[in-house]
């Protein structure tokens, strides 16, 4: 069995909960891609079997999020999930934060959230902030494609639309966008809207995916998650290049959705000519 199934996961429930709940109902191994804290909601795809293999070409996809700011105050995990830390009675205006945006789009540099899975020191950032260990993360090239405020949700709080490129953290951008007001913001609630092909339309709630009879239905086919172009090789070609046997089949430098005669057999490279199988999902 291979491909993907689009889980829509609902707030209050852990990544790795939602993926054991797919192990179990079809009875092969999984991967994630691209974690949901707890606090957030929405598309989290799910490789079966061999398709996992594939994330590692999915990574630079765009994603989509809706997300909630409440502006007025800060906390240790910049998300309402933590301890308040400092408050300020300067809130920013809807005015001032419209202002404020252009600024956070395109290739910016952001400093991620200690609360985070980055590492220092072979140890996770969550690990030593939440052993009270003082350390500072270097800022990282983001991208962020689209930034929009979608309108005031209550007080001192606002939605925002925002679509990114892997590695983004929304919490951070409340950091930024606040401090850019002169004010403090964390987030307060987030939901991811598409990752890729995968969006909230196409996915399956966790919980009904729990009960449904016939969960292959839900499958998703592995060749569909990447747009590289096609490279469709023989069975004798495809049969020389998995036992290491490299020829130059002509095509192109760059990436490849590679098939046999049949079906799809996973992603490839070519370099000068010669095409290798990267990521073999048959």
């Amino acid at each position: 069995m291979k491909g993907f199934i689009n889980l829509i996961k609902p707030e209050g429930m852990s990544s790795a909960y939602a993926v054991s709940v797919v192990k179990k109902k079809l009875h092969v191994p999984c991967g994630h891609m691209g974690t949901l804290d707890p606090m957030a909601s929405g598309v989290l795809p799910v490789g079966i079997g061999k398709t996992s293999r594939m994330f590692d070409y999915l990574l630079d996809k765009t994603k989509t999020y809706i997300a909630e700011f409440e502006f007025g105050f800060t906390t240790d995990t910049l998300d309402i999930t933590g301890q308040v830390v400092e408050k300020t009675n300067v809130v920013p205006t809807e005015k001032q934060i419209l202002e404020a945006l252009p600024k956070f789009i395109g290739e910016i540099d952001q400093v991620p959230p200690k609360y985070s899975a980055k590492c220092i020191d072979g140890k996770r950032g969550y690990q030593l902030a939440r052993q009270g260990v003082e350390f500072e993360l270097k800022p990282k090239k983001v991208k962020v494609l689209d930034l929009k405020l979608n309108g005031k949700t209550g007080k001192n709080k606002y939605s925002f639309t925002i679509k990114c490129q892997g590695g983004t953290y929304i919490r951070s951008l409340a950091r930024d966008i606040a401090f850019e007001c002169n004010s403090l913001g964390v987030m307060t609630s987030l939901v991811r809207a598409e990752s890729g092909i995968f969006n909230l339309e196409n996915g399956v709630d966790v919980e009904k995916f729990k009960c449904c009879e016939n969960p292959e239905s839900y499958l998703i086919d592995s060749d569909l998650a990447v747009n590289f172009p096609k490279a469709i090789l023989t069975n004798e070609q495809a049969t020389k290049i998995l036992n290491g046997v490299f020829e130059d089949l002509g095509f192109s430098d760059g990436f490849y959705r590679v098939y046999n005669e049949n079906d799809f057999w996973g992603i490839g490279v070519s370099e000068n000519g010669v095409l290798k199988i990267k990521a073999y999902v048959r």
